[in-house]
């Protein structure tokens, strides 16, 4: 695998939001650090932590490879998806370490943007080790 392989699997796994699909991208005790301070390891804990994209809608991903090397690879990422819960919302407001976001009962929950980069490492066909560092907010209206 490469870094080429391993984003187009990624994208197609976060549009389709399928948790099967992001797993296969990974040794079976590979590790995806989804902040600097946490980690899944193995297909059990990855696919778990996978579940929160199914309470997002009309995701899309975009990608540039920033650099490649024979076992690994830098990319940037970009993605916006529409919030399908009140439950994902509250994740995201969390994770990020924000309020939520002033909204009256009633109102649409918010389209996000995350922005971020990511650093891989490859055994094989597989990934080992996957990094990411990022930022999310509300779509500007």
């Amino acid at each position: 695998m490469d870094i080429e392989q391993f984003m187009q699997g990624y994208k197609q796994a976060w549009e389709e939001r399928d948790e099967l699909q992001f797993c296969a991208l990974f040794a079976a005790d590979g590790e995806y650090h989804n902040t600097p301070f946490a980690v899944q390891r193995g297909h059990a804990e990855l696919a778990a932590y996978w579940q929160r994209v199914k309470l997002q809608e009309d995701v899309r991903v975009r990608y540039e490879i920033l650099a490649t090397t024979p076992t690994g690879g830098i990319a940037h990422w970009h993605v916006t998806y529409q919030v399908a819960s009140e439950e994902l919302f509250r994740i995201w407001a969390q994770s990020t370490g924000t309020n939520l976001v002033a909204r009256k009962p009633g109102d649409p929950l918010p389209r996000m943007v995350l922005d971020g980069v990511l650093k891989t490492e490859f055994e094989g066909d597989l990934c080992r080790r996957c990094e990411l560092w990022w930022h999310s907010l509300p779509e500007p209206a």
